[in-house]
């Protein structure tokens, strides 16, 4: 798998220099500068799809913009030391740049394609055996942070340093909660905290993650799941069965593309090497 950090280092050394050529061509709101290169809002939103700017609140977009204020003290740091002149690195960059391409062609193709409701149920309908059952209940454990920048620091040491779950709930939890090892106990779909049971249901067991929750901050986890007492409905898998959907469009998109290009291409040769 590649690293995502490298990958988006490799953007930001690739784009630095087109970014201050746009910003003179028309005008940008100002986000953040870093030694005299202007961060834009336009180019911010422009890293995040319309759903994923939708369900940010205001404190993980100040914690993105601190992530791309980072980002742009690195790339800048490379280019002092020259490393974006380095054969491997223009070779990386020029890959991430066309990567970048491939997929704005996709999401603009696949932008015109919509999921209605009647498409979703009848999915549903057709693969009903596979939704069947009760709705499960999740035992969940919860820090409420003071914000989503110390949720991010405080997830990564949990994640990176093997950091005892407990422990932050007694160190961190910014809720009375705390007292009882920030435990809820088990969450229903149709309870008070149904917010927190489907954060809970995007988790792997004992996997901690994320989740705003009217405005706050929380690091959670589920500890274990059981049957409900709640039949599964279309209304609780209409989510995931457009997840789905949106999977599969977008593979078609790719197809369709890939055999619109090749059909109108004719030069494409494919030399054989030792290394490959």
């Amino acid at each position: 798998m590649r690293n995502p950090l490298l990958l988006l280092l490799m953007l930001a050394l690739g784009f630095a220099a087109c970014a201050k050529e746009e910003q003179t061509e028309r005008k940008l709101t100002p986000l953040a500068e870093v030694n005299g290169e202007q961060l834009s809002l336009e180019g911010f939103r422009s890293t995040f799809t319309t759903e994923q700017w939708n369900s940010l609140s205001p404190e993980q977009k100040k914690q993105e913009i601190e992530n791309w204020v980072n980002l742009t003290l690195l790339a800048q740091e490379a280019q002092a030391q020259k490393l974006d002149e380095e054969l491997a690195v223009r070779q990386r960059i020029d890959y991430a740049n066309k990567k970048v391409m491939a997929n704005a062609l996709i999401s603009k193709r696949l932008a015109s394609v919509s999921i209605g409701e009647e498409e979703l149920f009848d999915y549903f309908r057709i693969h009903q055996s596979e939704y069947q059952g009760k709705l499960p209940e999740y035992d969940i454990q919860r820090i409420l942070c003071s914000d989503a920048t110390s949720a991010n620091a405080l997830l990564q040491r949990l994640a990176n340093e093997a950091y005892d779950f407990d422990l932050a709930v007694a160190e961190f939890s910014q809720e009375a909660l705390k007292a009882e090892q920030g435990r809820m106990g088990f969450v229903t779909a149709a309870g008070d905290d149904s917010l927190f049971w489907q954060a809970a249901r995007e988790l792997p067991a004992n996997n901690p993650g994320l989740a705003t929750i009217e405005g706050k901050t929380y690091i959670l986890r589920h500890l274990q799941q059981r049957d409900g007492a709640q039949d599964a409905s279309f209304t609780e898998y209409a989510d995931d069965i457009r997840a789905i959907l949106l999977k599969e469009r977008r593979q078609q998109v790719y197809e369709d593309l890939i055999r619109e290009l090749k059909a109108k291409t004719r030069e494409i040769y494919y030399y054989k090497t030792d290394g490959a």
